[in-house]
């Protein structure tokens, strides 16, 4: 089949067709630079505060689907496949969009540089189909910081105008976008530019190993919303990208019976429900992860792949007994997910191999899993600390364990002798679960930087493990559906 040479994706009801695309051009810039729609604002250039945030239209088993991201680290070769709404596009003959007007009625305004913003995250609620509680509207909105008006009227604007009912053209005109976003579901290889300097986008899993294995030097990108920042921040200089995200298969979330399995470029938004199902702490965990906007985007194979120490992910991953797929080429191995992260910087991944599947066993009946992040700010913040606690109990008694941390050595780490001196402690005698405590200290060295001390971090950690104890101890059922059960 014959590659693609340029990107198709959707905007103001017109299929759009670029063949010249720097690898590196980013959507806000795109906008603001090429389309000269200014509506959408550069605040933080990282992802962070909201304000250029855009709605992807896309296909979700038949139904169309609005997600928020982050223009400022969303890269045009994303937009393959999707339609681009931006706050430019909204109001309709002079009449505001509802959740233009109803900010305007709530007053939800004052310098207005972050509005746009809440106004496309708002407009992505809007298309949810229901009418969210107060609680999940600041869920929705914990990616779009406002520093003068005050949240209060922003959620009023939310309650008034996202009731479970859209209300606009794009509702209106949901059928025949759908079947123009299908017409560019080509099914066609993507590549665009020359051998030295270009952005890839494979349809098919055969190409992008095949790519990734020829072009060992090229930055593999699922989400962006890492690599983002190295050409928004760091100033990297990124001629070769493939993306992840046109291999259909690597999304791709099963429920298996006795495990789930996750596709590399899975977004975490994709991959949160089952993975809720396993425990009710890693859906809490993932609903504080970045944002909305983060979690459409971001992607649970791109958080192992980056390996940093301070991921989300790897720990809960880690503690559950998680394996790794990787592919080169057309050869595939699988790996111990804590096997993968060798030194800071360092996987065991050789040039040219991919993340390729993550499988993650579901919990057993005799065990019992706690997750906890800890942060400076609640919501869309890095962990200063993340735990994860897996304990196969036999009775009241600790059978085995499986403790993982990110944020107190230079990888995401297995306490390993805490693990070995928590065995046969009792979960009614809180005296035997000090060994384990103190073993922490030959279990981690941890550094002192910006987000917290050493001594602090040690402190959090034992705090940590005594918690999850306490609360294991005070469950009398373990939990199968992950729900928190009641003592009887």
């Amino acid at each position: 089949m014959t590659a693609r040479n340029t990107i198709r994706f959707l905007r103001r009801g017109a299929i759009v067709e670029l063949g010249d695309v720097p690898p590196m051009r980013t959507v806000l810039d795109y906008l603001r630079l090429e389309e000269r729609a200014r509506g959408t604002k550069e605040g933080c250039n990282e992802g962070d505060c909201g304000a250029c945030t855009v709605a992807l239209g896309s296909l979700r088993g038949g139904r169309l689907v609005y997600e928020p991201v982050n223009a400022c680290i969303l890269l045009v070769g994303q937009l393959d496949g999707k339609e681009l709404v931006s706050v430019d596009d909204l109001s309709t003959d002079g009449e505001l969009h509802p959740v233009q007007q109803a900010m305007a009625e709530s007053h939800g305004s004052q310098c207005g540089f972050c509005t746009p913003g809440f106004i496309m995250s708002l407009f992505t609620l809007h298309h949810e189909g229901r009418a969210p509680t107060r609680q999940e509207i600041v869920t929705h909105l914990a990616g779009n910081l406002c520093r003068c008006t005050g949240y209060r009227p922003i959620i009023d604007a939310a309650r008034a105008s996202c009731t479970g009912s859209a209300a606009d053209r794009w509702a209106r005109e949901a059928a025949a976008t759908a079947l123009k976003l299908a017409g560019l579901d080509d099914g066609k290889d993507v590549f665009v530019g020359t051998p030295e300097r270009f952005i890839a986008r494979p349809a098919r899993a055969a190409t992008l190993a095949r790519l990734a294995a020829e072009y060992p030097d090229a930055t593999i990108v699922s989400g962006a919303t890492d690599v983002g920042l190295w050409i928004t921040k760091q100033l990297r200089q990124l001629p070769r990208i493939i993306l992840t995200g046109g291999v259909k298969a690597l999304h791709e979330v099963v429920e298996k019976r006795g495990h789930v399995s996750i596709g590399a470029a899975a977004t975490y938004a994709g991959a949160a429900p089952a993975l809720a199902r396993i425990d009710a702490d890693i859906g809490e965990v993932m609903r504080r992860l970045g944002s909305a906007q983060v979690r459409a985007s971001g992607t649970v194979g791109g958080n192992i792949a980056n390996g940093s120490p301070i991921g989300d992910m790897p720990p809960m991953l880690i503690a559950l007994g998680a394996t790794l797929t990787l592919r080169h080429g057309s050869t595939e191995r699988t790996l111990p997910l804590e096997d993968f992260f060798i030194a800071y910087g360092k996987q065991d991944r050789k040039p040219g191999e991919l993340v390729w599947r993550i499988d993650v066993p579901k919990r057993k009946p005799n065990a019992a899993f706690r997750a906890y992040k800890v942060s400076k700010r609640f919501d869309q913040d890095i962990s200063a600390v993340m735990a994860a606690f897996s304990l196969t109990l036999d009775g009241r008694k600790v059978a085995a364990a499986r403790i993982a941390f990110g944020g107190m050595a230079a990888t995401p780490k297995r306490a390993l002798a805490a693990e070995t001196a928590l065995r046969g402690a009792s979960l009614a005698d809180a005296a035997s679960w000090q060994p384990a405590l103190t073993a922490l200290a030959g279990d981690f060295q941890p550094i002192s930087d910006m987000r917290a001390s050493a001594s602090y971090r040690m402190e959090v950690a034992r705090g940590l493990l005594r918690k999850a104890l306490m609360e294991i101890a005070g469950n009398a059922a373990t939990r199968v559906t992950g729900e928190r059960e009641a003592v009887a």
